[in-house]
């Protein structure tokens, strides 16, 4: 904004009011209008203000609100967002949902468990184990087709604690040994928004975000 000498009242409001401006467009807009009243009535009747000079500042300060209220615009809209996505993720409490791990969630005698195979195996074995690693059990799975599978446990007979018990999967083509990607098993306990995104609380104690969910059992 271009201010003469003659001013100098104007510039002391223009600072009172910055704050209200920078959050509300149209008090910018006001107070923008209000400035340029008070240099056109103020200025040099020799050395008057330059129309380009004057539709220059008109042109940014129309800018300047748009972008504000686009700004207001897209705060509100997140907000929205927000609050759909925490609604969203309520309707998937009490659901058992997979995701990436290799614990073995045990419920009524019966551990559970998935996997995932880039390709075909013609031979898949799982080994459940303590969290120390001692074999407990080794499930023959045959053979199995690309994709995600699951497989149970029987945990009657096991007496331990079962809370930590894990398990891992070998799988086959032949001769070749192929990767695999262990799935966990656990219950959605609550649900939540955070920095933009849905996130989900387990009954294993953790917190996930909604695009970590491989399969809903």
């Amino acid at each position: 904004m271009i201010l003469s000498a003659t001013n100098a009242a104007t510039t002391t409001t223009d600072s009172a009011t910055k704050a209200n401006a920078a959050s509300d467009p149209s008090a910018a807009q006001d107070r923008f209008l209000k400035l340029l009243v008070a240099q056109l009535n103020n200025q040099d009747p020799m050395n008057p203000l330059d129309n380009a000079q004057m539709t220059s500042q008109i042109a940014q300060i129309n800018t300047v609100t748009g972008i504000q209220q686009l700004n207001q615009t897209m705060q509100s809209m997140a907000s929205q967002f927000n609050s759909l996505q925490v609604m969203q993720g309520t309707a998937l409490i009490g659901r058992n949902v997979m995701i990436e791990g290799s614990s073995l969630a045990v419920a009524d005698k019966a551990g559970k468990g998935g996997f995932e195979l880039p390709s075909a195996a013609t031979n898949v074995k799982v080994e459940v184990t303590t969290a120390g690693g001692q074999v407990l059990d080794t499930i023959d799975l045959g053979a199995k087709a690309a994709g995600r599978h699951t497989f149970e446990w029987d945990a009657s007979k096991y007496t331990g604690a079962t809370d930590a018990l894990q398990f891992r999967v070998t799988a086959v083509n032949g001769a070749t040994k192929l990767p695999s990607t262990p799935l966990a098993l656990s219950k959605v306990t609550a649900a939540g928004a955070e920095d933009g995104q849905l996130k989900l609380t387990l009954a294993n104690g953790k917190t996930i975000s909604y695009s970590q969910i491989k399969a809903l059992v």
